[in-house]
């Protein structure tokens, strides 16, 4: 099993001056930390415009932090939103192959569409193409990453001429690719294009086993016909995250900022907003459901605590369960509502010195026995791949330095 921490930057209403530039840099001092305690991967969003649930929206920046201040740990664009009204295809190539380098090839690359009406309509993107148009993108980005010179293509969301895009990242053919992920739908389309599942849905250890049992069917079938030029067979299913020796505390610490997490993601899809005057954390508190100390109360009547808000016993119970239902990697959303700086890195800490080691001394034997088992249905899938086919030498066009030789060219001709 491996193990992530994500990143939203959320900020609840009321704002003070300086509290932007605290979140972030209190982030760094995260993944930092994370680093040095052993922590496989750092994944960073990209949303626009949804203040006090996202402010992450330039992943790239951050990432490119991340980078600079840590030696080990693999940073995740989780996701990048790849339509290009958003960001055009050869500018997240040119992003993520310079990202991979400050890096030494430490990055993932992690596709994704959006799916509020605040992005969506805020870069006149039609919410009815959007998969197609991110599919599309991403296929073509993944092209520009590998090939000397990029070919050109006439698409349906976006043209562009021959090119070579550089530079290319370290890692060969190109940094493992996701997609992300909300539902058994979208997990069978990881599986059909060989991506990699970033399961943003906070599932019991049973549907866990449903979403790894239908993503891993299908990576073994005919279906599988790869977006990119590799197979990237992993699933990974966030996690809340709140640890300490008192449960109780932990829940006081954890509870709010990750239902607050949840119920923001249903509230801006479903809900109308006002630009720049949002009372998300608000509305979210008038309709909270239960206290802190009746979700307490509940856990001590309960026979059963694996959670990921509670004991290190608790969580390694938690973490069993995803284990035993396949699936790759645990994301803990530890940044969340008004989670304390303090509070998430001791959780950190106490993850790491109490529950990460057994579940780490097992990765290594896991991961090679699942290549192996995987490895005639990659070679099949990739065998199916429909590939760009490269230009002949002769057919590279010579791309005049200006207009007055362009017209010579083709008088010439």
């Amino acid at each position: 099993m491996r193990f992530g921490i994500f990143y939203e930057h959320q900020l609840p209403r009321p704002w003070n001056d300086g509290d932007e530039a605290r979140l972030f840099h209190q982030a760094l001092e995260q993944v930092q930390q994370a680093d040095r305690l052993g922590y496989d991967y750092a994944w960073e969003v990209e949303h626009h415009f949804l203040e006090e649930y996202s402010h992450s929206s330039a992943p790239e920046v951050f990432l490119a932090a991340c980078a600079a201040l840590t030696r080990n740990i693999r940073l995740g664009h989780g996701i990048r939103q790849v339509i290009p009204n958003y960001n055009h295809p050869a500018r997240t190539a040119e992003g993520l192959g310079t990202l991979d380098i400050i890096s030494r090839g430490r990055l993932d690359f992690g596709i994704g569409e959006g799916a509020t009406r605040l992005e969506l309509g805020g870069f006149g993107i039609p919410a009815k193409e959007k998969r197609a148009l991110a599919l599309e993108a991403g296929e073509q980005i993944a092209n520009m990453m590998v090939m000397s010179p990029y070919p050109g293509y006439e698409g349906r969301g976006f043209s562009f001429p021959c090119r070579n895009i550089v530079p290319k990242p370290v890692q060969k053919p190109h940094p493992p690719m996701w997609m992300a992920c909300t539902n058994r739908d979208t997990i069978k389309v990881a599986a059909a294009n060989g991506l990699g599942a970033l399961a943003f849905s906070f599932l019991d250890p049973e549907e866990a086993k449903t979403w790894s049992q239908i993503y891993y069917d299908i990576i073994r079938s005919e279906d599988c016909v790869p977006l990119g030029h590799a197979v990237n067979a992993n699933l990974a299913m966030v996690s809340n995250f709140s640890v300490h020796p008192d449960r109780d505390e932990a829940i006081r610490r954890g509870q709010e900022g990750f239902e607050f997490f949840s119920y923001a993601v249903n509230a801006l899809v479903a809900h109308d907003v006002w630009p720049g005057r949002s009372t998300l954390f608000a509305d979210f508190q008038k309709s909270r459901a239960a206290s802190d100390e009746e979700i307490i109360a509940a856990r001590k009547a309960a026979e059963h605590n694996a959670s990921g808000i509670g004991t290190p016993q608790d969580i390694r119970e938690h973490i069993q369960g995803f284990e035993a239902a396949g699936v790759d990697q645990v994301i803990f959303m530890q940044q969340a509502g008004r989670n304390r700086h303090d509070h998430i890195c001791e959780s950190l800490e106490l993850f790491a010195a109490e529950v990460m080691p057994d579940f780490k001394a097992k990765a290594a034997a896991r991961e090679a026995r699942k290549q192996a088992e995987l490895a005639p249905y990659v070679e099949a899938a990739m065998a199916r791949k429909r590939w760009m086919a490269p230009l002949a030498e002769a057919d590279i066009p010579l791309v005049p330095a200006s207009r007055a030789k362009a017209q010579v060219n083709e008088t010439a001709r």
